[in-house]
């Protein structure tokens, strides 16, 4: 890819505490992630990395995975049914892509993540903000 273009994509793999549920992303070594204050990213850690449903694989677990939604329905909240780990889910504020849990990518692929504030008590802004990250 030409600088020009941007960042250089490389693949990063991850997965949910009991290893059953895999998944591969491309993203740049250099990560730009979205800490959101709501209820469930505040209570379970999720620190977002928002990916386009292109550049997302699922390579393991597929059964493995149990589904939670609340409020509008319209995030896809996946955890493995195992271990309780959601490692990635579809986002309200990019339902046409994948929210990567950081903290769920394995080790060795990660170069420096940049953490940027995601204000859930004003969501139409900061999905605003944040529209860009989801394009391929």
């Amino acid at each position: 890819m030409n600088m020009a273009d941007g960042p250089e994509l490389i693949q990063h793999r991850g997965g949910c505490h009991c290893g059953r549920v895999r998944f591969e992303i491309d993203a740049p070594a250099t990560l730009d992630a979205l800490d959101c204050n709501c209820s469930m990213c505040r209570m379970t850690g999720f620190l977002h990395l928002i990916v386009p449903a292109s550049r997302f694989r699922l390579t393991a677990g597929a059964d493995d995975l149990t589904e939670y939604r609340f409020n509008t329905g319209t995030a896809r909240h996946l955890f493995c049914r195992h271990c309780g780990v959601k490692a990635f889910y579809v986002p309200r504020s990019h339902p046409d892509g994948w929210s990567v849990n950081v903290r769920c990518l394995d080790d060795g692929t990660v170069a420096q993540v940049n953490i940027t504030a995601f204000d859930d008590n004003d969501r139409e802004a900061a999905t605003a903000a944040i529209a860009h990250l989801s394009k391929d």
